[in-house]
């Protein structure tokens, strides 16, 4: 096969990747709005997630505004991608923050003088000439990087942009795999609930109530200058935060001692998709990824056999330290996105998010479980529906063939997501706006759900492009 028909061929086969289609005419208005949410969130070399309440530049928020902002700019999408990895440590991490010097230092708590990230960092290798934080976020780069790859073959090989990240997602996951297996059973922890990115959980609440909270007139919470307080985490839960993040500061960023370490579903999942996605980069730049593909399925193998819970139908937390956390969240049904699941254990998983505990009244997917103690629909993430786990869900949907669901959850998530002006989240059951307007993600995964009205998600798991 000649180049040019390498760059325009088609990917066979069910799984994590997928091709995008042309927008729906009847779309348009909506189209036109995400891309000025967007436009008005660039910064000039990465977007910010909303340009009051996070005004510096997010991990994961990156990748999945990358793969929205592949429909808008291939070229924004790629440069969105290499902004957050030019920030890498040297032991691997990829840092949940990256903080921009023309914000001023009060605007976001905690900030770079907090972090220290260039001399606690030092010895775990941060960057000296960017000022970073020590935690991470979901590994959602590598899916990310081989969907804007697909979006503009010809413009990403021009800019030799595949060669150029490859070796920056396989330290990413190297530093994961190697460092984070904190419970032996081949699954990644996280050491903080940021890291997780569903902040405030009712899931943490278990291990949280183990760490001692910072005194509060020892930090101020810049957040509640532009977010409702009964729309954040309380001032409690936001002192344990600040504790676990002072702690593993103080200590280094080493990995492995800290109050807090829990194997979760969703960021587990997001390793494994992005695993198939390394995969194909490596064969799409001629080296095997036979080896990848085998190791993402040890991974969903090891999810299954420490995380799966029967008798709730779905996916559960694991805290090393007290055991399975036996609260329902979003973060257990996100292991839809594999297609390799036991079919018993992807079919439960559909029952779950049809059943009484996510079957909100907006059609879209409640953070937390409806019936459980800690509900509460406005409060971040025990309760209201966010957008990037919606996506989430709609794609692992359609990767198991619920074409019906999958369809009915893309346009409760449209409606939603415009109703509301691309809101940071919104109540399950009304749809009412929460959190900050017009934000990042919400916009971008608003573009690529109508540039792809049908499409399948693809993994590469088989058939002959495994490297």
């Amino acid at each position: 096969m000649d180049r040019t028909a390498q760059l325009t061929a088609r990917v066979t086969g069910r799984g994590i990747v997928y091709d995008p289609l042309s927008a729906a005419p009847s779309s348009a208005s909506l189209h036109v709005r995400a891309a000025r949410v967007l436009a008005a969130n660039w910064t000039g070399t990465s977007t910010v997630p909303s340009r009051h309440l996070y005004p510096h530049q997010w991990s994961w928020d990156s990748a999945f505004i990358a793969i929205g902002l592949r429909h808008l700019s291939p070229l924004r999408a790629q440069t969105e991608l290499e902004t957050l990895l030019a920030a890498q440590w040297g032991d691997g991490r990829v840092p949940h923050i990256v903080f921009s010097p023309s914000v001023p230092l009060d605007a976001y708590f905690p900030s770079p003088d907090f972090w220290r990230s260039s001399t606690a960092g030092r010895a775990a290798g941060a960057p000296r000439t960017v000022q970073t934080s020590g935690i991470v976020q979901p590994p959602v780069h590598a899916l990310a990087a081989w969907l804007v790859h697909r979006a503009d073959p010809g413009l990403s090989w021009a800019r030799g942009f595949l060669a150029r990240v490859y070796p920056r997602l396989a330290a990413w996951h190297r530093y994961l795999l190697r460092r984070r297996d904190l419970g032996g059973g081949g699954l990644v922890s996280v050491v903080h609930p940021w890291e997780q990115g569903m902040d405030n959980s009712p899931c943490w609440d278990g291990p949280l109530a183990r760490v001692a909270p910072a005194p509060a007139h020892s930090f101020r919470r810049a957040d509640l200058d532009h977010g409702a307080p009964e729309d954040r985490p309380t001032d409690l839960d936001y002192g344990r935060y600040v504790r676990l993040a002072a702690d593993y500061r103080d200590g280094g960023y080493a990995d492995g001692d800290g109050e807090f370490t829990v194997e979760d579903p969703s960021f587990n999942v997001l390793l494994i998709a992005s695993e198939h996605a390394l995969a194909r980069i490596a064969a799409e730049l001629g080296t095997p990824g036979t080896a990848r593909h085998a190791r993402a399925e040890r991974l969903t193998a090891a999810l299954v056999e420490r995380l799966w819970d029967d008798a709730s139908g779905m996916f559960l937390c694991r805290d090393l330290r007290g055991g399975v956390i036996r609260e329902r969240s979003v973060s257990g049904l996100v292991p839809l996105l594999l297609p390799g699941l036991p079919r018993e254990v992807s079919g439960a998983l559909v029952g779950t998010l049809r059943g009484p505990h996510f079957a909100a009244r907006t059609g879209l997917v409640p953070s937390y479980d409806l019936r459980g103690p800690a509900f509460e629909p406005n409060r971040y993430w025990r309760g209201p529906a966010w957008f990037n786990t919606a996506w989430l869900v709609e794609r692992g949907l359609r990767a198991h063939g619920e074409k019906a669901a999958a369809d009915d959850l893309r346009t409760a998530f449209l409606h939603a997501a415009g109703d509301s002006g691309f809101a940071e989240y919104v109540d399950p059951d009304t749809g009412e706006a929460c959190g900050a307007p017009g934000f990042g993600w919400t916009a971008a995964l608003t573009l690529d759900l109508l540039h792809d009205m049908d499409g399948a998600m693809e993994t590469g798991e088989e058939g002959g492009d495994r490297g």
